[in-house]
């Protein structure tokens, strides 16, 4: 199969040529012709397999081939991301694939001035990559209209109506027209996710090339026991053991990027770090530095796990395993791209112990344990597996009583030094998701 035959326009196949696309992968096999054929669409496949491709070339086609000129201060197309990072890697390759089409693009997000982008939507674009919370500040300020919408898409769509997305989302929701392409797109769909989505879309088409929420096979993966405070410690061992050249590292907290960061300068280590708190020119530049090899480790929150994609990088390290068990997989998934193998490694500690177990179960797989010599944990981490229970150490068995005066005595609760017992397990929290308003409400 190529391009051709999935019935793209010569401009589109021209710029693909340059960009070196030779064989649709199989999630572009089956959205190209759906999009094409004005279907609502969910689409879940693993990272790094051309899920952009998949949405923004049918996209260019059919804003090419049908509709008005855009008015302006209007988009004809809506493409929403849950970070800066993401919109801005989106939009590129959006410009990309639109190289020989009379279309114009933009990317608008916070973290940089509104007037700019208040200036560039009077013309109107064709195509418009925004996260939530700039798209609404546009809107109420009369920058933007969306009533020549016809396709949103919702790029890594898990995130976007998860909690922290669900009133911003239900927001646009009530901006945009109600006869429209939607289409969802994502590497992850839970089942609550599932439902919701179902509410926002007419009869969708369904498409799902990989095992749900499985991290790619190109990606090994192992995790490394350590003690909390020795993290940092072992990070550095590990990096002069294994000569590593380029790192992208995940740490839990922006207190942590900065603090790992700063470890590793006084080393001097090439490290830049790159967290919600900083600036976007900020973030930016750490980005364009590391991908040019200039910081050996970048060091960041989530906010690099979804959508950063790096040539050829080597090596994730989770030095703190997320809280929600969905975003392992988005991390990993910085590395093993298009079809190269990448490494990730965990270093876990006893308090993770629940999140590694949410991993594994979600995943479907027990990861691999290397225990470091010289790092073995004072705390050791209970086994875990992929059904998700921990597993307890055995108990030793209890010494006899032994007889004595003074009657009952309330010693408390002993714990044997050589038991560890884990946190109980974390409730996952309420989404609170948004609700559609789908028509009048009936009089009683």
């Amino acid at each position: 199969m190529t391009f051709a035959t999935l019935g793209l326009i010569e401009p589109l196949l021209r710029a693909l040529e340059t960009l070196g696309y030779q064989t649709p992968t199989p999630v572009q096999a089956q959205a190209i012709p759906a999009v094409l054929a004005g279907r609502d669409l969910m689409a879940a496949a693993q990272t790094g397999t051309g899920k952009t491709a998949g949405f923004a070339l049918p996209l260019l086609q059919l804003l090419t081939m049908e509709g008005p000129k855009v008015a302006a201060n209007s988009a004809r197309a809506l493409i929403l991301c849950p970070t800066r990072e993401l919109a801005e890697q989106v939009h590129a390759s959006v410009a990309e694939y639109a190289q020989h089409l009379p279309l114009t693009t933009y990317a608008v997000y916070g973290g940089v001035s509104i007037n700019p982008q208040m200036m560039k939507l009077r013309k109107g674009v064709d195509i418009l990559v925004a996260t939530p919370g700039r798209l609404i500040d546009l809107f109420r300020q009369n920058a933007l209209k969306l009533n020549q919408l016809q396709t949103l898409v919702l790029d890594e769509a898990d995130r976007m109506l998860d909690l922290g997305f669900s009133e911003e989302l239900a927001n646009i929701y009530r901006m945009l027209p109600k006869r429209r392409q939607t289409l969802l797109f994502s590497a992850t769909f839970s089942d609550d996710i599932r439902l919701l989505a179902g509410q926002m879309l007419n009869d969708p088409l369904s498409i799902e090339v990989s095992p749900r929420n499985v991290a790619a096979n190109t990606v090994k993966q192992w995790i490394v026991p350590v003690d909390k405070k020795r993290k940092p410690e072992l990070f550095v061992h590990l990096m002069r053991k294994g000569r590593w050249k380029q790192v992208l590292v995940f740490a839990k907290t922006r207190n942590g990027v900065d603090a790992l960061v700063d470890k590793l300068q006084g080393l001097g280590i090439n490290a830049d770090g790159i967290h919600g708190d900083k600036p976007q020119a900020t973030r930016q530049r750490a980005l364009d530095r590391f991908k040019s090899s200039e910081v050996q480790i970048l060091v960041a929150t989530d906010v690099a796990a979804r959508g950063l994609d790096i040539e050829d990088l080597p090596l994730v390290v989770n030095f703190d395993l997320p809280i929600v068990a969905e975003d392992y997989i988005h991390r990993i998934g910085r590395t093993g791209r298009a079809g190269n193998t990448g490494e990730a490694i965990s270093l876990v500690c006893a308090d993770e112990v629940n999140m590694l177990s949410a991993i594994e179960m979600l995943t479907r797989q027990t990861l691999t344990r290397k225990m470091e010599p010289d790092f073995e944990p004072e705390h050791r981490v209970p086994d875990t597996d992929a059904s998700g229970q921990v597993v307890k150490k055995p108990k030793k068995p209890k010494k006899p009583k032994t007889s004595g005066g003074g009657g009952k005595r309330n010693l408390g609760k002993w714990v044997d030094s050589g038991e560890v017992t884990p946190a109980e397990p974390s409730i996952k929290p309420v989404r609170k998701v948004p609700v559609f308003n789908t028509g009048p409400r009936k009089k009683k």
